[in-house]
């Protein structure tokens, strides 16, 4: 294929990758973004694999291990639940990241095959640009696999911290740089060797101290890593579609993790310097356990609704857990024909990823004008008479608005303690992935309904 043609199916792939971003922006039109993408990337694979030329034995063998790969990815995806969402993402991150480790120890391996030099003599631009796509990759590898553990709940969510650390994690990034400088003067192997050892090191120690109340910004931030480590490799390879693809990844997240950030008012650095989370909570929390709640069941909980003139719904990762997002829409279907206002209340950060609430109402086949984000609904909770709170915790906590010493203060909360009544669906007392207790559970205008998320509501809907 001449060297023409694939800049121009670079730039229509390229093009469609931009139309797949605008496509997801909005539900109504994911689908034809997920289709734009798709069509890009098969477009891009295909001219890549054309542009090669010399169709050798080794072609055969990317052809295999692409088919197993391809095959083992879509079995994943096709199989995994929508509770597990952030965990596959944050796996499929750490692969990202991986692979841009790998093609940079390739290209500095053998530099001939990728016509950047001999082993030893690289061309300095490229030798810059395969050492920051190592250690972004590195750093997006490692960091991927900690936040993958603090999901799946292998390891703990609450911040890891030691004394010195912000210390630590600076003098590494400044190796980092200094490495960088080092190799590029001198080409060495153990220096390109340690330079992606330490950026491995330092990609687990700036996730380890980061709470579960900032995860999902987390997972927003990594998604980022991984474009500009595609991209910086794009640079070493001199493949476009390449560097288009990793600069849109790398911008679109960095730029959904500062509106993240914003709605959740923190600080992008302090995020990334981790911390938060890390005030003892154990004496308040064992403390406040002790006072009273109000628990009530399916039939208190469809009296109350039956009873109001408007409702609205607060989900949250305990609605993932039980997957009851249809039964959800079930139970509205039934107080809409009762002839109650109705509304959706979603929290930027709800979940354990950015859109994981609206992927499941999505999925429920709930309106899209009936959904709205935290900014546009926040004042509408003093008028509403009921706010049905469905596995939604610390995005409803109202210590994020008095008490300084909490975790999540200062991050904004949906406004639920102002309505009439609250129901509050949950298992248990026991505290969001913060790892801190919730006031809400013990004000005057909440009932507890203890139980399952998708069985209390389907028997509220058979009450109703």
């Amino acid at each position: 294929m001449s060297a023409n043609l694939s800049a121009i199916l670079y730039l229509v792939s390229g093009v469609l990758f931009i139309l797949a971003l605008r496509g997801l922006s909005s539900p109504e039109t994911s689908r034809q973004g997920n289709l734009f993408g798709i069509i890009g990337m098969l477009i891009a694979v295909t001219v890549t694999f054309l542009s090669v030329g010399n169709f050798s034995l080794g072609f055969i063998y990317v052809l295999i291990f692409l088919a197993i790969g391809g095959s083992i990815g879509a079995f994943i995806a096709y199989r995994i639940p929508m509770t597990a969402m952030p965990e596959l993402v944050a796996g499929f991150h750490s692969l990202v990241g991986l692979a841009a480790v790998f093609v940079a120890i390739s290209a500095f391996i053998n530099p001939a095959a990728f016509n950047l030099g001999t082993p030893g003599n690289i061309k300095l631009a490229s030798l810059i640009e395969m050492a920051i796509g190592a250690a972004v990759g590195a750093i997006t590898f490692s960091g991927s696999v900690i936040a993958f553990l603090k999901l799946q709940g292998i390891m703990s969510g609450a911040p890891i911290t030691f004394k010195g650390q912000h210390l630590v994690n600076a003098s590494l990034l400044v190796l980092i740089v200094i490495i960088t400088v080092y190799l590029s003067s001198t080409q060495s192997s153990n220096l390109f060797w340690i330079l992606i050892a330490v950026s491995f090191l330092i990609g687990f120690l700036i996730i380890i101290p980061i709470g579960g109340a900032d995860m999902p910004v987390v997972i927003s931030m990594l998604n980022s890593y991984s474009g500009w480590a595609a991209a910086g490799i794009g640079f070493t390879l001199e493949n476009t579609a390449l560097i288009i693809t990793g600069a849109l990844v790398g911008s679109s997240g960095a730029i959904l993790s500062y509106i993240m950030c914003k709605g959740m008012n923190r600080s992008f650095f302090n995020v990334i310097l981790g911390g938060f989370g890390a005030t003892d909570q154990k004496t308040r929390d064992q403390s406040k356990e002790q006072r009273p709640v109000k628990s009530g069941n399916a039939e208190d909980a469809a009296f109350l609704m039956k009873n109001a003139s408007s409702v609205v719904i607060v989900p949250g990762y305990g609605m993932a857990v039980a997957q009851a997002q249809h039964a959800l829409r079930e139970m509205v279907d039934t107080l809409k024909k009762n002839d109650i206002k109705v509304s959706y209340a979603i929290h930027p950060v709800a979940g354990r990823m950015p859109g994981h609430m609206n992927v499941l109402l999505a999925e429920a086949n709930v309106p899209y004008d009936e959904v709205f984000e935290l900014d546009e609904i926040n004042n509408d909770f003093a008028n509403a008479d009921v706010a049905f709170v469905i596995g939604a915790n610390d995005v409803t906590n109202p210590v994020a608005k008095t008490d300084p010493q909490s975790p999540i203060y200062g991050m904004p909360v949906l406004d639920v303690e102002k309505c009439k009544s609250v129901l509050f669906v949950k298992r248990s007392l026991s505290p969001g992935y913060a790892g801190i207790d919730n006031d809400l559970f013990y004000k005057e205008n909440t009932l507890m309904l203890f139980a399952d998320a998708k069985k209390m509501t389907e028997d509220i809907t058979k009450n109703l």
